[in-house]
């Protein structure tokens, strides 16, 4: 089902504690679509419509913004992204990505190239090499790349934060997820600010990762190196992108810090202003289990 409306489900809404905070940079208000990918694995994972739409009750008292909601993949008609300030895609990637499968690299990049802003979250920073690899890093900063990066289950600590308007109100949290990391990031970092870092242990860095089991010599090599699990990229053409490797877990978007993170990031690559305190949002347990694909139980 597509949503071409701002929708709110749940036992409770997710509302913004600080809503005199929150404001556009002019009186015209921003526009967000929000693209949640077609269910893949078991219950509780990759629970792309419920995370979206959790994220959207998150932000209906940001004052200045409008958001329109897809739910269960690419919309058929997509007409909302023409107008749109800020677009993201939380949905499996790779080859069937949706923002690269039926030739749409060529319909986004009229976007970006527009100054769009682009969130791709988890599945959806992976892309093949040669097809989307090279517009990845110039939208985003960088992707996942197969057998070049790894997906390890793991719990990384997140303890210092670059100044950075994402990391506002953000403080020190630490979540089990499956974090990717060892990105394809551009030459050099340019452009680009790690928002999210963290070291992994020698245990993790030697595996088992999720697939391909592993491990990989160059991640073992590696070992001691602080690793980017979530990037901003700032783009000549004035856009702004950010990619976020979390979010396997649906269980984690309880987590105040893992959540607001996310939420500033909405902000910022639509070119709001983001709250000194971030964006500051309450769920509850009705909220967690809304929405929720039919996967049967876990």
């Amino acid at each position: 089902m597509n949503l071409s409306r701002r929708t709110f489900l749940g036992a409770a809404a997710c509302a913004a504690t600080a809503p005199s905070l929150l404001h556009a940079n002019s009186e015209k208000p921003k526009k967000l679509v929000l693209i949640a990918g077609t269910p893949s694995h078991g219950p509780g994972d990759h629970e792309f419509n419920a995370g979206v739409l959790l994220l959207d009750m998150c932000l209906k008292s940001v004052t200045g913004l409008q958001t329109v909601v897809f739910t269960n993949g690419y919309p058929k008609d997509d007409s909302a992204l023409d107008t749109a300030d800020g677009i993201l895609c939380y949905a499996d990637g790779g080859a069937n990505h949706p923002l690269v499968r039926d030739k749409r690299l060529e319909r986004v990049g009229k976007l970006m190239a527009k100054g769009v802003g682009l969130m791709c979250a988890h599945y959806g920073v992976e892309v093949l090499a040669d097809v989307g690899g090279k517009e990845f890093k110039d939208w985003i900063g960088g992707y996942y790349e197969h057998m070049f990066s790894c997906i390890p289950m793991w719990r990384p600590e997140f303890k210092e934060f670059p100044n950075h308007p994402i990391c506002n109100g953000v403080k020190p949290f630490a979540v089990r997820d499956e974090w990717y990391f060892n990105m394809r990031f551009r030459d050099g970092m340019k452009g680009m600010t790690p928002i999210l870092s963290a070291k992994p242990s020698d245990e993790v860095r030697d595996g088992p990762y999720v697939y391909p089991k592993g491990p990989y010599d160059h991640i073992q090599n590696a070992k001691g190196r602080s690793e980017a699990m979530m990037w901003a990229a700032d783009r000549p053409d004035g856009g702004r992108g950010v990619g976020f490797t979390g979010g396997h877990f649906h269980r984690n978007w309880a987590d105040d810090n893992f959540r607001k993170v996310v939420l500033n990031a909405l902000l910022w690559i639509c070119k709001m202003d983001v709250p000194k305190v971030g964006v500051s949002s309450t769920v509850g347990a009705g909220d967690m289990t809304a929405n929720l694909d039919p996967k049967g139980k876990k």
